[in-house]
C-alpha cells in the first residue's frame, strides 16, 4: 500500500471512531448528567519508518477521554430531583458494587428507599440506605442532609476523586472505579441543589457542527483513497506497456 492510501486509510479509521463518539454524544444530548466523550489525537509512526526522510506519520485517536465539565443546572420543582454544583458524584449501589453518577433524578421505591431511575439504591454517608415516607415533604440541604418533618434521615454520599483516570463509564449515566488504589473523598466546595437537575454537557449545536465537519473530512479522505487506487492502477498499466 502506497503512503497516500495508507495515510488516508488511517485518517478514515480515526474519523469513524470520531463519528461513533459524536453519535453517542448526540444520542445522549437530553440525558440528565451525561458527560460527553471526546477524542485525543496523536500521530503514529511505524517502527520501520523511523529512519525515513521525511518520516511518514498517520493520524490516530490515541485515546478517548471523558469531559467531566459541569452541565447547565435547570429547575424542575420536584423535591426528589437534586443537582451537584461543583465536583463529585452521587454514590449509588450498583448490581456489582458502588457506582457513581451526576444524574440526580431520584424516586422512591415501593419500600421507601431513595433510588435512581434504574432502581439502584442511592447511598448515604457510610454506605447507608436512605428510606423516606412518601406522604411527607422532603428537605435536602446544600450539604446533602435529608430531612422529613425536622428529622434527619441521613446524608447523601457525594464522592470525588483525586484522579479520574480509574473511572470508566457504565451505561450512559454511571461510572465505576477500576483502580482499587483510588479512594473516594468528599469534595469541599460542592453544593447539593434540591428541585434541580444537571443537563448533559454535550452541547447539541456544537455536536451537530462537529458531526457535519467529520462527515466532510470522511468524504475527502475517501476521495484520497480512490485517487491513490487510481494512481496505482495507472502505474501498473504503464509498467505493463513498457514491458511489452
Amino acid at each position: 500500500m502506497d503512503s497516500l492510501t495508507a495515510i488516508a486509510a488511517s485518517g478514515l479509521r480515526a474519523r469513524m471512531e470520531s463519528l461513533d463518539l459524536l453519535a453517542n454524544n448526540v444520542a445522549n444530548a437530553s440525558t440528565g448528567g451525561y458527560k460527553a466523550d471526546r477524542e485525543f489525537y496523536s500521530l503514529y509512526v511505524a517502527p520501520e519508518a523511523q529512519d525515513s526522510d521525511p518520516v511518514p506519520t498517520m493520524p490516530v485517536i490515541e485515546r478517548p477521554w471523558i469531559d467531566l465539565s459541569q452541565g447547565t443546572i435547570q429547575s424542575t420543582g420536584s423535591p426528589l430531583d437534586v443537582a451537584l454544583s461543583g465536583k463529585g458524584f452521587f454514590s449509588v449501589q450498583g448490581p456489582n458494587g458502588p457506582l457513581y453518577t451526576r444524574n440526580g433524578s431520584f424516586r422512591l421505591a415501593a419500600d421507601g428507599k431513595l433510588v435512581t431511575p434504574d432502581g439502584y439504591a442511592v447511598l448515604g454517608v457510610k454506605a447507608a440506605n436512605l428510606t423516606l415516607q412518601a406522604s411527607r415533604p422532603v428537605e435536602i440541604s446544600n450539604d446533602g442532609t435529608v430531612q422529613q418533618d425536622g428529622t434527619i434521615l441521613g446524608q447523601l454520599d457525594i464522592a470525588d476523586f483525586t484522579s479520574t483516570a480509574g473511572l470508566v463509564k457504565q451505561g450512559s449515566n454511571y461510572f465505576r472505579l477500576t483502580d482499587p488504589a483510588v479512594r473516594p473523598s468528599t469534595p469541599a466546595a460542592t453544593s447539593v441543589e434540591q428541585g434541580k437537575l444537571e443537563t448533559s454537557n454535550t452541547g447539541s449545536a456544537e455536536a451537530a457542527v462537529r458531526l457535519v465537519s467529520v462527515m466532510r473530512q470522511f468524504e475527502m479522505l475517501q476521495k484520497a483513497v480512490a485517487l491513490g487506487a487510481e494512481m496505482n492502477r495507472r502505474a501498473v498499466e504503464e509498467v505493463a506497456k513498457v514491458g511489452t
